[in-house]
């Protein structure tokens, strides 16, 4: 019978249930009074009410329900002889004659259960699937609604056969799961089929797929190529490695059923047989087994190798991916061992990993680069041999080198900035405490790094020639090569690597930074007394300063840096100490400007006095070093009297002040009480000369430098002796 609206079936329902509401009053007053007679008369009449055809399935089976929900006192009240008084032979016979109650049940009451709720879903799908394609399209809004509720009676019936009392593992694989699968393939709808097999996995126990895994992925490859069986297959692993992950003790079970062997077998028929699924599909199976496997049997470090050779093969005569949900599944397939071992070596040992990376455009490629390279540096990862380190960089290859022709000069600045700056962090988790293994990790790293460009060996360079000064300071006290080693770890040959590597800094052009890693590899060189490789670096120093560095700031820093690292330097012998200090006071004298100048000869000074090595306090070459930058000081005062009408401040007088100062209490018997005198007085009238236009930070740093003066006096002692005869 047609519903006329869905007003009249609610109308028809709420009198159903008024009358079980009805019934079911009189029903529990006998059975308080133990009447057994009338309890059943109300029962069979609570029951009438279930005899109507106007309901659809969907309201049908919710009076059906609140009908079932009243009778369990009667249950309760049959169970209980002490209550009615009748011996279980007597409520046979007398329950006989209300048919509308109970069914006549002979045999075996869970089978005969399974059975009937068997045959109730059996149908309710055939109809659910005939309602799919039938009814006029003028009643296509109603017939949807009809159909979604009988689909979700064709759920509730399995899910009802999932609560049956004494349905154990046994009754389950020999009965209900071959039936409801039966049905399953045979309806050759889509629709149905993957409803039906996401019902069955979400509402049977887990233990009982797994020991029926077998049956389960079998009807898989039967389904209608259409059927969304990707979904179907990663809810069931989901549903799985969930249920491993619940007990230790689970996992031998796994094994003992070989799931995973029989979940690939699985996955690859079913992308074998739909040969029309898009990649992406295929790639996001190979992601839910990954997961299943990295989450039920991580130390099988085969089997993830497995999957991604699998992953490989599907892959594999095709053109890189494109298709921007396939490149992230594959990033997700990628980053997933990443993520389970916290230790970026174990995925190094996968043969397979890097064939996965190859299939990825070369944006792709890169930013899968990064996820490796953040992995190895939040998990503090050290990777310890050069095999691993050449597994890893060929894995960061996008990151450290062109890939398909794609130049530097496209990228965004501060997206490739960021990339070499992770690459040049990476290079301080390769470590061996091994030195010759320490070595050909950094021949290695510098195979890779060599052909990065212009632009990249700038990040990647110091790095690694930092790497190798720290192997060159382990390695000190060693000479002569080790016997039987090919690539011999002794300092001469990592500085022999080290000038190789420099030089190619010097052609990309980047002169100070070249410059800047010469002196680092001359003092240490200096730290291993070896003079000739500490001059070698200084030479080369000073070459690129005169060739390469022509910008008059750089100039400046680099003289400075030059001064300070020869300053520390006690490996030299007198005539390449002289040669050496001779240019840098000469290069310090050639500066563009003259306060550039002056700053750098009163520099110099400290080239002949040091504290810390013997022989080398040369006072009266410091005299001559700072009375040439007085005279470039007065000069550069001469010229800004001319070019501005005032003489300027006089800060380079007071600097020059404080050397005198210094050079004074270090005890250089040529730096005089009277020579600071007549500088103090000096300085005094170029600030009267200038008073009209007075400088706030030149005159208070001259006049803290005198409260110091003045300071020093009061203290007394040798050192207030000294400052006696200055007056300021």
């Amino acid at each position: 019978m047609m519903l006329n609206g869905v007003d009249d079936e609610e109308k028809w329902l709420a009198e159903g249930v008024a009358g079980i509401q009805h019934n079911a009053f009189y029903l529990h007053r006998a059975l308080d009074s133990n009447n057994l007679r009338e309890a059943l008369k109300f029962a069979a009449q609570l029951l009438s009410e279930l005899r109507t055809s106007k309901l659809s399935p969907h309201k049908y089976y919710e009076l059906y329900m609140r009908a079932f929900d009243e009778l369990r006192r009667l249950e309760m009240f049959f169970k209980e002889e002490d209550r009615h008084g009748c011996s279980v032979v007597d409520l046979y016979e007398l329950v006989q004659h209300a048919g509308n109650i109970l069914p006549r049940l002979e045999g075996d009451t869970v089978m005969d259960a399974v059975e009937f709720v068997l045959q109730n879903f059996v149908e309710m799908n055939k109809l659910w699937v005939r309602m799919q394609h039938q009814g006029p399209l003028r009643e296509k809004e109603k017939l949807e609604k009809e159909r979604n509720e009988l689909r979700d009676l064709v759920g509730k019936n399995l899910h009802v056969l999932s609560q049956i009392e004494g349905v154990d593992l046994e009754i389950y694989r020999d009965s209900v799961l071959p039936r409801v699968l039966e049905q399953v393939v045979n309806c050759k709808d889509e629709l149905a089929q993957y409803y039906l097999m996401d019902c069955i996995i979400q509402v049977f126990p887990d233990e009982y797929h797994l020991q029926t895994l077998e049956t389960l992925l079998g009807a898989c490859s039967q389904l209608q190529p259409v059927v969304d069986i990707k979904t179907v297959l990663s809810q069931l692993m989901d549903r799985l490695s969930t249920y491993a992950a619940s007990s230790p003790e689970i996992l031998p079970e796994f094994l003992q059923v070989e799931a995973f062997s029989k979940l690939s077998n699985a996955i690859g028929k079913v992308i074998e047989a739909q040969t029309d699924m898009p990649i992406v599909g295929a790639i996001s199976l190979y992601v839910s087994l990954l997961t299943f496997t990295l989450r039920v049997h991580p130390d099988r470090l085969d089997y993830v190798d497995q999957v991604l050779g699998a992953c490989v093969k599907k892959l594999s005569g095709k053109p890189k991916l494109e298709d921007s949900k396939a490149t992230k599944q594959v990033v997700m397939l990628l980053s997933a061992p990443l993520d389970k071992y916290n230790d970026t070596v174990t995925a190094l040992t996968l043969s397979n990993y890097p064939h996965v990376m190859d299939h990825l455009d070369t944006g792709t490629n890169k930013v899968m680069a990064m996820v490796i390279i953040r992995s190895i540096m939040k998990n503090k990862t050290s990777v310890s041999n050069s095999d691993k380190v050449e597994v890893l960089f060929e894995l960061i290859k996008g990151l450290i080198k062109d890939l398909d022709g794609m130049p530097t000069d496209e990228l965004d600045e501060e997206d490739f900035n960021e990339e070499q700056n992770s690459v040049a962090g990476l290079m301080h988790v390769l470590y061996n405490d091994d030195s010759e293994e320490m070595l050909k990790i950094i021949y290695t790293v510098w195979k890779y790094i060599s052909g990065g460009g212009p632009k990249r060996l700038p990040f990647t360079i110091p790095p690694l020639v930092f790497s190798a000064l720290k192997l060159v300071r382990r390695l000190h006290g060693q000479d002569g090569d080790v016997a039987g080693e090919e690539v011999p770890a002794t300092p001469k040959k990592i500085f022999q690597l080290l000038h190789q590597v420099i030089e190619a800094l010097s052609v990309v052009p980047s002169p100070e930074l070249a410059l800047r890693l010469c002196l680092q590899c001359a003092e240490a060189a200096n730290d291993c007394d070896l003079e000739p490789v500490a001059y070698e670096f200084f030479t080369q120093a000073f070459v690129l300063y005169e060739e390469e560095i022509a910008d008059s700031k750089a100039q400046f820093t680099a003289i400075h840096l030059i001064i300070g690292t020869l300053q520390r330097m006690n490996i030299f012998g007198v005539e390449n100490r002289d040669t050496m200090t001779h240019k840098a006071t000469g290069y310090s004298a050639k500066l563009l400007k003259k306060p550039d100048q002056c700053r750098a000869v009163y520099a110099c000074s400290h080239l002949f006095w040091v504290d810390d090595q013997d022989g080398i306090k040369d006072g009266e070459r410091v005299l001559l070093c700072l009375k040439r930058s007085l005279r470039i000081a007065n000069a550069a005062q001469q010229m800004a009297n001319v070019t501005r009408g005032s003489s300027g401040p006089v800060t380079l007088f007071v600097e020059i002040l404080n050397k005198y100062l210094y050079f004074f209490e270090k005890g250089n018997p040529h730096i005089t009480g009277d020579l600071i005198q007549s500088l103090v007085e000096l300085i005094k009238t170029e600030l009267q000369s200038d008073s009209t236009n007075p400088n706030q930070a030149s005159d208070n740093f001259f006049t803290s430098t005198l409260r110091y003066i003045q300071f020093q006096k009061q203290k007394g002692g040798a050192m207030g002796d000294k400052y006696s005869p200055i007056t300021s």
